[in-house]
């Protein structure tokens, strides 16, 4: 492999940030301070192989420079470069990949403000010009309009990331100029935010599965979480052994919960019986879903709880090390995690030996960046090796052929913390929840046009109405869109609906990420609608036609129509129409195929622009 470097070289603080993750270089080659004595050692390429096999640490050292410095310097890109023998041209393509990481020079503290669904009925575009004019030029500020950050529930919301060692996070929500500016100003000494417990209105109430430690249990104490029940269904799937883990779960019905509603014992099955060795586990917490922070609250209010649901994973499936890919824009899920594995692993409930078993199993953090096509798996498999986030072709599938080129099982996180309840309580009794084919209880992320925002947990088969009274919905509701931004809207008179994988399909929508975003006639659709078309513009990957020119031409469609409406806009429904087809029957992966969801149901369901 020929490697070009530039003539740019690191400063000290970029060169100590790699070093800090990667250790000291070894070599000339690595990027040490050559002297007589080791000038030779540029003649050849010493551990190359090695090194390659390192490329999988890429995303972390970009991270721990963007970390450190706020920036990434071509002098930082190619001292990371040489350390783990990446081509430039290829790191860069990655670095530019994540809305993140900035390659041009920034000020070292960034506020990120959100401007997406719920953040924009919310008054995002004044809160932004507010902190714009407060902050002016010069403040050392950079602000940055950010897709969702998870906040929904407490919108509109801010995100402040300072730079340096270590790195400083606060988050604002719901944000007002002052306390945002306040945030990015001084991280450190900017209001804590609120409990976990304060995204799940039913906190404390008797009667949830999935819910049910949160609010009530301490989340950073090992104690309180064993004490509440935890690693019962550890020690529960230990006694059944994998087959029978992965026969309850197929007893069970349990689907995942990402969207997708694949089976998940069978998911699982595959994967173990697959020959090929190593077997990998990856937890899917990249939730970027336009509206979703239902897995924030979990990984806020009880970390421990998926941690134990991925050991119990990793021992089915026959995998020894689990990844959990967790969003970059959730500051304190990282930190209660972090220190959740580092607890776990303590006391002998990670590592060589779990529980004394004799079965080895260890979980690694890594961070996305920005980019919600890793929530598709197998983008998320090439963001962790190192590469673009862009969707892979399919066959072969991850159970046979996953990250790193060997079988995997990909679930999200609420998928994960149902295994919990399905051990302890047993399959029959799980599967008498909900209803035949929508079993157990599913996580909804509502707000918008109601009283108490949050989390709300219910058995499959509650109708959207149901929901929205527990949320207290408020006087003139206009419609609901259901599933997200790649979902669709319902009407005010269809809240009769089935919240079930197949009730919702009947009724023509989806149930997509769980997200029940209710508003009313304050909040214009039409804008609504171009933001959706706006933030999938910006999310392609790029990598297939269908998605890249059709997410443009929708946004141009929609652009045109807000300007003039009637019968003018008819020629553009028409193309919206004929694009949307082509993007559904045509892209590589769900971004494209869902990108005029949301929209055609809008034109259909609710004559937006008759």
């Amino acid at each position: 492999m020929d490697l070009h470097f530039g003539d740019s070289k690191p400063t000290d603080e970029e060169r100590a940030a790699v070093d800090a993750l990667l250790g000291p270089p070894e070599s000339s080659w690595e990027g040490a301070a050559r002297d007589e004595m080791r000038a030779a050692d540029l003649r050849w390429a010493r551990g190359g192989r090695e090194a390659r096999d390192r490329r999988d640490l890429l995303l972390p050292g970009l991270h721990a420079v963007n970390d450190r410095i706020g920036w990434i310097s071509e002098g930082a890109l190619d001292y990371l470069c040489r350390r783990l023998t990446v081509p430039p041209a290829e790191a860069y393509g990655v670095a530019t990949f994540y809305a993140m990481f900035s390659l041009k020079p920034r000020p070292a503290t960034v506020l990120h403000v959100c401007t997406d669904l719920a953040c924009a009925a919310a008054g995002a575009p004044e809160l932004c010009a507010g902190i714009e004019a407060r902050l002016g030029l010069g403040s050392g500020v950079s602000v940055e309009r950010s897709p969702c950050l998870g906040l929904c529930e407490r919108a509109p919301a801010a995100l402040a990331i300072k730079a340096g060692d270590p790195v400083r996070t606060a988050v604002s929500a719901p944000a007002t100029v002052e306390e945002a500016v306040l945030a990015a100003s001084s991280p450190g000494s900017a209001p804590e935010e609120p409990p976990a417990a304060l995204a799940v209105p039913q906190a404390g109430q008797d009667g949830l599965m999935l819910l049910h430690r949160v609010g009530v249990v301490d989340p950073s104490s090992l104690d309180d979480y064993r004490a509440h029940g935890g690693y019962t269904a550890l020690r529960r799937a230990f006694e059944l052994g994998p087959a029978g883990v992965i026969r309850e779960l197929t007893d069970s019905g349990l689907v995942g919960r990402g969207g997708a509603a694949f089976p998940t014992g069978r998911k699982w099955q595959a994967t173990a019986s697959q020959p090929d060795r190593p077997h990998y586990l990856v937890c899917n917490a990249d939730e970027s879903e336009p509206g979703t922070f239902k897995d924030r609250a979990l990984m806020e209010g009880d970390p421990y709880a998926l941690v134990e649901a991925m050991t119990i994973a990793g021992y089915a499936t026959g995998a020894h090390n689990g990844y959990l890919y967790l969003r970059g824009e959730y500051p304190r899920a990282l930190h209660l995690l972090e220190h959740a594995i580092t607890q776990v692993r303590t006391r002998g409930l990670l590592g060589d030996d779990v529980l004394g078993q004799g079965y080895a199993f260890d979980i690694e953090i890594r961070r996305g960046a920005g980019a919600y096509i890793c929530g598709e798996e197998t983008a998320l498999f090439n963001s962790i090796e190192g590469y673009r986030g862009e969707p892979r072709s399919k066959p072969p599938f991850p159970v046979e052929k996953g990250l790193f080129g060997k079988p995997t099982v990909e679930n999200n996180v609420e998928t994960l913390v149902n295994v919990l309840p399905i051990l302890t309580m047993g399959a029959p009794a799980y599967a008498a929840i909900g209803t035949g084919r929508s079993t157990g209880p599913k996580l909804f992320c509502v707000f918008g046009s109601v009283e108490r925002p949050g989390v709300y947990e219910v058995p499959f088969g509650a109708t959207l109405g149901e929901v929205l009274t527990l949320a207290g919905v408020r006087e003139g509701l206009r419609a609901v869109l259901l599933g997200g931004a790649a979902g669709g809207f319902v009407r005010a008179d269809e809240l009769d609906v089935p919240l079930t994988f197949e009730g919702t399909r009947e009724a023509g929508t989806t149930l997509g990420s769980g997200v029940v975003m209710a508003f009313d006639d304050s909040v214009p659709l039409p804008r609504l609608l171009l933001r959706i078309a706006e933030f999938f513009r910006d999310e392609s990957c790029g990598q297939c036609v269908p998605c890249r020119v059709g997410t443009v031409r929708q946004e141009e469609a929609l652009h045109r129509i807000v300007e003039r409406t009637g019968a003018d806009a008819a020629g553009d429904i028409a193309l919206l129409r004929e694009v949307g087809r082509a993007m559904r029957d045509a892209s590589i992966c769900g971004l494209g195929q869902t990108a005029w969801n949301a929209v055609e149901s809008a034109i259909d369901r609710l004559g937006a622009y008759e």
